[in-house]
């Protein structure tokens, strides 16, 4: 297995998109926290826990993270750079972002709060997501299982888990309405167009035969393939 976030090629780059798309990401849960119209459910599960115990949304964001994180082991999934950080940074620009805004206000406003909130979480993802420094723990999971049981689907089992933290963050007393069912429909499209646009191109190099593979392209990870292979 190559390591993950490779950092030999365009490190600059690659680490600004990495942290820039992570601080995003947690100001985009801020403010659909302050929507009050319902959070994408592993939100929904973090509020629910953060009302219970009494500990802030990011230090539960954190917590969960890390724990995630540690089912990675009998999964063999290594974590990269961008994995690591997506567990502390996020969770506390969330906390900070909340403790700027104030929440209430009137409903075109909390309207306006969710879809900037979504729209941004779309592009945080790309940013992040395409530094190629590691997958955040929550996607991490769900990849990882897929790979060690290859006949299931990815689409199945991310259903299955979202579905799952989804419930137990509403029983335990998550906000669930409009915004998560938003969420819901926006963010794969979101995802789908952000994420090409912020990749970061692959490292073309000499292949080792030219003369029967033609030039190689290295991707961040330290994966090489023929050009043709690559288009």
């Amino acid at each position: 297995m190559a390591a993950i976030g490779n950092l030999r090629y365009r490190p600059a780059r690659r680490l600004t998109q990495l942290y820039v798309g992570l601080a995003l990401y947690g100001v985009s849960m801020a403010l659909m926290i302050r929507s009050g119209l319902g959070l994408d459910p592993w939100d929904v599960f973090h509020q629910g826990l953060s009302r219970q115990t009494g500990l802030s949304f990011g230090t539960v964001t954190i917590a969960v993270g890390a724990v995630v994180l540690l089912l990675w082991i009998p999964l063999r999934q290594r974590p990269g750079l961008g994995t690591i950080s997506n567990v502390v940074v996020i969770g506390l620009v969330v906390d900070a972002t909340l403790a700027l805004l104030p929440a209430g206000g009137p409903v075109p406003l909390r309207i306006a709060l969710l879809v900037v909130g979504i729209v941004a979480n779309g592009a945080a993802t790309g940013l992040y997501i395409g530094a190629h420094l590691g997958p955040g723990p929550r996607d991490g999971l769900m990849t990882g299982y897929v790979a060690r049981r290859p006949g299931r689907s990815i689409r199945l089992v991310r259903t299955v888990i979202e579905v799952t933290v989804l419930a137990l963050g509403w029983l335990l007393g998550g906000t669930v309405g409009a915004g998560t069912v938003a969420y819901a429909l926006a963010i794969g499209p979101l995802a789908q167009f952000f994420i090409p646009l912020f990749a970061v191109a692959p490292q073309p190099v000499a292949s080792e035969s030219p003369a029967t593979a033609g030039p190689a392209v290295v991707h961040p990870t330290g994966t090489a393939r023929p050009a043709s292979e690559a288009a």
